[in-house]
């Protein structure tokens, strides 16, 4: 189909507005990596731009030497795979039986779910609850209270509703079982959805901190993003997280220790996001059609 003149020109201007939109992302994120990877004389005085001045890896060997931040590091992995896992699982075991007519009980369970989207018990009594149940400074303290989220159990389960009635009914003549329905049938075609659904789940996990903080008491169970939090907010801190002694402070930046912990933070989810950004958008409109 042909473009008309104004149809090419508003193209035009909305990939202008775009790009300059995603340029405020970027370059604050440049900056980090410049001043991270910049020398101590040129971050003081304010010689770094988007790339590096005075170019070292010092601040990185800082981190790597003497801080916690690998051990850090770990505890994210650790806290952000294994809640993906029981979040995925407990998600799926609550949206496909939601979803199948046959259960009579869909609609007031349903209503149920959506009603703790609009009120819940608030941070004292969620807490006392997590305290009874022996939790604190547990990562199960973490897992628990989000292992099922009420916005991605319903885009699953909106997904699950627009399957064909057809295919399962041919799936039951073949002699094929609920389970085997669900992993080799279901669960194949589902991958856009369970892969955006996993990317939500992996982002919150990963960024937790206010959870962090509340019920884990042991420092070495930090995750990253109290540990790197810690150190932008005071450099009495920064040296006390660090094999760095005052004097070789002056050495090496403050400025460009606390960019390397940013960076070291935002990098998995960097690397992670381009292999599923392709499943994101599909994923999130065909659970969202219908409701």
């Amino acid at each position: 189909m042909r473009i008309s003149t104004g149809e090419r020109w508003f193209y035009r201007i909305n990939n202008l507005i775009l790009g300059l939109a995603a340029l405020t992302c970027l370059l604050p994120m440049l900056n980090l990596l410049a001043v991270s990877l910049s020398g101590n004389r040129a971050v003081m005085s304010g010689e770094v731009g988007i790339w590096p001045v005075e170019f070292t890896a010092a601040s990185y060997e800082a981190l790597a030497s003497g801080s916690p931040i690998l051990s850090a590091f770990g505890n994210s992995v650790l806290l952000t795979v294994v809640g993906i896992a029981l979040s995925m699982l407990f998600t799926l075991l609550a949206a496909y039986p939601l979803s199948r007519r046959a259960f009579y009980l869909r609609k007031p369970i349903t209503l149920a779910i959506v009603f703790t989207m609009l009120f819940t018990g608030g941070i004292i009594p969620h807490y006392l609850l997590v305290d009874s149940l022996g939790l604190v400074n547990t990562y199960w303290a973490l897992w628990l209270p989000a292992l099922v989220s009420p916005f991605n159990m319903l885009i699953m389960k909106n997904y699950f509703e627009q399957l064909p009635d057809e295919m399962e009914e041919a799936a039951r003549i073949d002699g094929c079982g609920e389970f085997a329905f669900i992993t080799k049938i279901v669960l194949p075609l589902s991958v856009p959805m369970l892969a955006t659904i996993a990317l939500f789940y992996g982002v919150n996990l990963w960024n937790s901190f206010f959870q962090v903080l509340i019920y884990i008491n042991d420092t070495d169970k930090y995750n990253l993003t109290v540990l790197v939090q810690q150190m932008v907010r005071s450099t009495s801190v920064l040296l006390e997280y660090t094999s760095l002694q005052p004097e070789e402070m002056n050495q090496l930046p403050p400025e460009g220790v606390k960019a390397a912990g940013v960076i070291v933070l935002l990098l998995p989810m960097l690397i992670v996001y381009p292999f599923i950004q392709k499943y994101f958008v599909k994923g999130v409109m065909i659970g969202a059609i219908k409701g």
